[in-house]
């Protein structure tokens, strides 16, 4: 194979999502294939002036996810792309994607996240097993495998229970059952499909995430903030997403950041970004490890973490993936907050927020967001508090949880 061809990064994305990735990708020199849906071909704005070829599997049925491609298809797809054409490097754009990436890299031996790696970062049964072998402290859980450990879960481990699927992403598909016997009936209906869950002890308290970029086993940048309500509170609650970078140098974030390293660690996650969420809990105020994702956290996380720092999470994810040496640039030190909701009308009139630390505001149909920055911690909790009370007033709207997910 001649060696003077460019680096060839090809990226994966079923659904429509990365364009800062590919645009950054290409701007490292490398030359950028896109393996997509066929149902987005018309309506999926791609950066085609980054893409050098792009190309379309058909969609096909599947439990869980809007859009699934045949495994095999796609590795013939792709093992004939690679009889003409080296691929440096596989990327899976979206969360629904990591472990096709990961299986078709072992088969065609290309270098990234192996199978076993990114299933730490996809199976929520296995994430917190290895957490827990590595000593890291999370919720009471067991899995739907075995119907006297589940019995014998109930028993010892005191309600509600959330009864969650093993691989998909956020709150979707989520449970939440204060009956044992309420439980019990939820996991039968599933029938076959039983092994794919698994039960929680429901936890309450505050959520929060750390954000990550790192590169050769090394955190590089990683920030913490919280949730105004819990996700899945939101999710199945019908409110308003809210979060914030927390203030620097306090013992939550100091704590946030240090538990989220040895994460990383235990998963053995080197190279690239990562998304991970625990919950501090109200009764006994100890952080606990819900989920990490290897991937850039939804939600419009990336643009607060770009608005507080100046990285964009998706870029240095690119640069990363190039093949290059790999250095992590200056950052600011400010802090910011995001609102999003559903609104009720289809294009909501933002112009009453006239505050000038409003930095971005959301532009998609029956949507309302807005990210505020500061370099003072408690003028974004300022802000984030009035625009909700003001949102919630003229703006919001509400529809029932999901069960599979839509973009």
């Amino acid at each position: 194979m001649p060696t003077s061809q460019p680096f060839t990064v090809l990226c994966l994305a079923s659904y429509e999502k990365g364009q800062a990735f590919l645009r950054q990708v290409k701007a490292q020199g490398c030359r950028v294939f896109l393996l997509t849906s066929l149902s987005l071909k018309d309506t999926a704005d791609w950066p085609r002036e980054s893409i050098d070829e792009l190309f379309y599997m058909p969609d096909q049925p599947a439990e869980g996810a809007a859009h699934t491609w045949s495994r095999q298809h796609t590795l013939h797809a792709v093992a004939h792309l690679l009889l003409e054409h080296r691929i440096d490097r596989i990327v899976a754009l979206d969360e629904f994607d990591l472990e096709l990436a990961a299986w078709l890299r072992a088969h065609l031996s290309i270098g990234g996240m192996d199978e076993t790696t990114t299933r730490r970062f996809r199976d929520k049964l296995a994430m917190r097993r290895r957490a827990e072998q590595a000593g890291l402290p999370v919720p009471p859980y067991t899995g739907v495998l075995n119907r006297a450990e589940v019995s014998d879960f109930l028993e010892r481990t005191p309600g509600p229970w959330v009864l969650k699927p093993r691989f998909m992403a956020g709150a979707i598909g989520i449970q939440k059952h204060t009956s044992a016997t309420e439980l019990r009936a939820a996991i039968e209906a599933l029938g076959d499909q039983q092994s794919y869950y698994l039960i929680e002890r429901f936890v309450p308290g505050d959520v929060f995430h750390v954000d990550t970029v790192l590169s050769g086993g090394a955190v590089l940048l990683a920030v913490a903030s919280g949730y105004g309500s819990p996700p899945l509170a939101v999710a199945q609650g019908g409110g308003i997403f809210t979060t914030q970078l927390l203030p620097r140098g306090t013992p939550d974030e100091l704590s946030l950041r240090a538990l989220n390293a040895a994460v990383l660690a235990a998963m053995g996650h080197t190279d690239g970004v990562a998304h991970t969420e625990f919950i501090r809990a109200s009764a006994d105020q100890q952080l606990y490890f819900l989920e990490t994702a290897a991937r850039v956290g939804g939600a419009h996380i990336a643009d607060l973490v770009e608005a507080a720092t100046g990285v964009n999470l998706w870029a240095e994810w690119a640069r990363i993936e190039s093949g290059q040496p790999y250095h992590l640039p200056a950052t600011r030190q400010d802090y910011a907050g995001l609102l999003v909701s559903l609104a009720r009308q289809e294009w909501p009139d933002t112009s009453m927020f006239t505050e000038p630390e409003i930095v971005w505001r959301m532009h998609e149909p029956h949507h309302i967001g807005l990210i505020v920055r500061s370099p003072n911690a408690a003028r974004v909790s300022e802000l984030l508090g009035h625009y909700t009370l003001e949102v919630q007033r003229h703006f919001h709207a509400a529809l029932p949880p999901q069960d599979r997910p839509t973009h």
